[in-house]
């Protein structure tokens, strides 16, 4: 078994550097092989850099689809389980246990429970994520910030579709259900709560009713998904401890 863990990023000189030294650490602790791969969609900052310090191999794609970005990065793996992690996600070593239990039990493919980081969230946005957290790893859902599969099931799934600039993640799952077993972990990983701070609660109201009157179709451009593609970044200087 080899792992390739597969990170595509965004000018994320902020939170890159922390999410592989984790990574790194937890999958060590595993003592399985693994590899990193950051793919870099056209960063302007100190992200590739930020990258290769930690270890990992740089691919350089300007595509802006995130869909897109994770198959370059499913291509160039050479794992046997490939673990797809976003850029502002920490991922503990009893996650990667717990999956690593999942697959040699038979399953294909999987993600984990969800929770973000609350520092500096109002009140209802602290209730929201929460909610949604718990929502969907209820609804069997695995989050785009830590989804997992066999090579031969990803490729029998066709990758990430990528008609889609959003809910890739929710389109692959349904594919490895079709194949096999889809195992959602206990274990949670971490990831940021920024976009419930950096966007006001009517700009995300009004992205929630844009997707619900749009369906899939606005899913499949990227006009209209500013939650996802405006770039909005934390400064360093303002970002607290991911862990909080």
């Amino acid at each position: 078994m080899r792992l390739s863990f597969i990170v595509p990023a965004f000018n994320e000189e902020v939170m890159l550097g922390e999410t592989l030294r984790t990574l790194t650490a937890s999958a060590r602790g595993t003592g399985v092989p693994f590899e990193l791969i950051v793919v870099d969609d056209a960063s302007t900052d100190a992200t590739p850099e930020i990258a290769r310090a930690r270890g990992a191999s740089v691919l350089r794609v300007d595509l802006h689809r995130i869909s897109a970005v994770r198959n370059v990065g499913a291509r160039a793996a050479t794992g046997d389980l490939l673990v797809f992690v976003d850029a502002d996600t920490l991922v503990p070593a009893e996650t990667l246990q717990q999956m690593l239990g999942a697959v040699d039990g038979g399953a294909v493919g999987g993600g984990a429970r969800v929770r973000l980081d609350h520092h500096g969230l109002p009140w209802w946005a602290r209730a929201l994520s929460m909610f949604l957290c718990w929502l969907v790893f209820r609804l069997r859902i695995a989050g785009g910030c830590f989804i997992y599969a066999r090579r031969e099931a990803f490729d029998a799934a066709g990758g990430f579709d990528e008609r889609y600039f959003a809910s890739e993640e929710i389109h692959l799952g349904r594919a490895l259900k079709k194949i096999g077993r889809f195992a959602m972990l206990p274990a949670a990983v971490t990831s940021s709560g920024r976009k419930l701070r950096l966007f006001p609660g009517w700009q995300l109201l009004r992205q929630i009713l844009r997707l619900a009157s749009g369906g899939l179709a606005a899913l499949r451009r990227r006009e209209g998904l500013e939650f996802w593609y405006d770039g909005r970044r934390e400064a360093a200087d303002l970002r607290q401890s991911r862990d909080a």
